[in-house]
């Protein structure tokens, strides 16, 4: 069973140009998520993730407002 937070990893109903950023971290979070046992050390290093995702997906939209 997946972990709860994964459903902030959806990216299939962003933009393409925000898919381009957020996919590769949402498979990332995906592929960690099964990999490793669950624990604290897992839930910290999947909001961290999380974090870095929400981050670089406003980075995308900034440099379409200055386009």
């Amino acid at each position: 069973m997946p972990s709860p937070i994964m459903k902030f990893f959806a990216y299939q109903h962003l933009p393409e140009r925000l898919q381009v950023v957020s996919k590769p971290i949402g498979e990332l979070a995906e592929s960690m998520d099964a990999q490793l046992p669950d624990c604290a050390e897992k839930s910290a290093g999947l909001r961290k993730l999380l974090e870095a995702k929400d981050a670089l997906v406003r980075a995308q939209l900034e440099a379409k407002e200055e386009e």
